[in-house]
């Protein structure tokens, strides 16, 4: 670098003197850097011979010609001086080629910490990475210089470790990387199994609870007490982009009737089959928008669902309250065949029973001994 000498008087750092090739050796221009603007400051001696070199090499405009004395001017950017010195590509950035390419490969699109840790600690030879690349070098380099995102979540009460998405990301495989065997449920099932027109803002993702026993006694008075009460709902929702993300912790099923979908942008996603969703919303309608919502899918489902398979699905979820009552009364009410609801209906009614939690206006149906919103009579 060149010698540097401080005028701190104007603020000014200047660099040695730099000799003009056709000035005589006592003729001098000192080159200062201010502001970050670099600039000449050039003595002219009365001498038309020098003046008119000056001028015509570029240092000088016409009019300071035929005039003497010492003048700061903006001097040329290119001039070899001033060049800077490249610096040398780091070891990431000569691996970027190769880092977008695996991340294009890989499987997964959501990432965790853990997730990038191995990914650097497997393959640092692969890239050619020094041994001193840290992971939060490795993982601020990505954020910075290729397609990686940084997603946090959080509400008031809790908060999720961050994750980071590989290009474009759908909230439905966002929510499914929380945590493993997870699927996706109620409205954004009925969604993804075309039950119902894409309007929930909120993605519903279940993680089943560990295997439980069965406790205390059904009764009549236990379910008037329990059904009184609005539905309970998960306090676990998170803000992202204009929606919400629902973690769900439903019993253990051992993922009953849990399908995989392949979407039209190719993530495979995992969620309830149609049978196991129309029993799902049966069981919690306010995670699906409502009891007409619910009858809505049902009609949808009418030519799709296997009524035998929806029966083994609601048998094998093993329900302490009596849920078949709500299934038979949402196929009847949707039109089904008797055919398709006869088993329910054989299945006894022992109880009085509901179709929803802490409905204010409500109606009786006497043939399944269920109360209903009275709302669902109204066109």
């Amino acid at each position: 670098m060149l010698g540097i000498k401080i005028n701190t008087f104007f603020n000014v750092y200047f660099y040695r003197p730099y000799k003009i090739p056709f000035l005589e050796p006592a003729q001098v221009l000192d080159i200062s850097l201010c502001f970050d603007v670099v600039v000449k400051v050039v003595y002219i001696p009365p001498s038309p011979r020098v003046l008119g070199a000056l001028t015509n090499g570029g240092f000088l405009a016409p009019h300071h010609r035929q005039k003497q004395g010492i003048y700061t001017l903006l001097l040329a950017s290119n001039l070899p001086i001033f060049e800077k010195k490249k610096v040398p590509p780091t070891r990431l950035q000569l691996a970027k080629s190769k880092l977008n390419a695996f991340l294009d490969q890989t499987q997964k699109r959501v990432l965790s910490r853990l997730d990038l840790q191995q990914i650097l600690s497997q393959n640092r030879s692969t890239f050619q990475l020094a041994r001193s690349t840290t992971l939060n070098a490795f993982i601020d380099f990505l954020l910075n210089e290729t397609k990686l995102k940084e997603v946090a979540l959080e509400t008031d009460m809790y908060s999720l470790p961050a994750r980071y998405t590989w290009r474009d990301v759908s909230p439905h495989l966002l929510a499914l990387s929380f945590r493993k065997a997870g699927y996706l449920t109620h409205a954004t099932a009925l969604v993804l199994n075309a039950l119902t027109v894409d309007t929930s803002t909120i993605v519903y993702v279940n993680f089943e609870q560990s295997p439980k026993k069965r406790s205390g006694q059904l009764s009549q008075e236990s379910i008037d007490r329990a059904f009184s009460n609005p539905q309970r709902r998960t306090w676990y929702v998170f803000n992202y982009g204009d929606g919400q993300i629902a973690i769900l912790s439903g019993k253990h099923t051992n993922r009953l009737g849990v399908i995989t979908k392949q979407t039209p942008s190719g993530e495979s996603l995992d969620l309830t089959g149609i049978e196991r969703t129309l029993v799902d919303v049966t069981v919690r309608p306010d995670y699906s928008g409502g009891v007409r919502q619910v009858l809505e899918a049902y009609n949808s489902a009418r030519h799709l669902i296997s009524v035998d398979l929806l029966l083994e699905i609601l048998k094998g979820m093993d329900y302490t309250y009596p849920y078949h009552q709500a299934v038979g009364f949402c196929m009847q009410r949707a039109g089904y065949d008797e055919s398709s609801w006869t088993k329910l209906k054989h299945a006894g009614s022992r109880y009085d029973f509901y179709l929803a939690h802490g409905m204010s206006a409500k109606k009786y149906n006497s043939e399944w001994r269920i109360f209903y919103p009275a709302e669902i009579d109204q066109q």
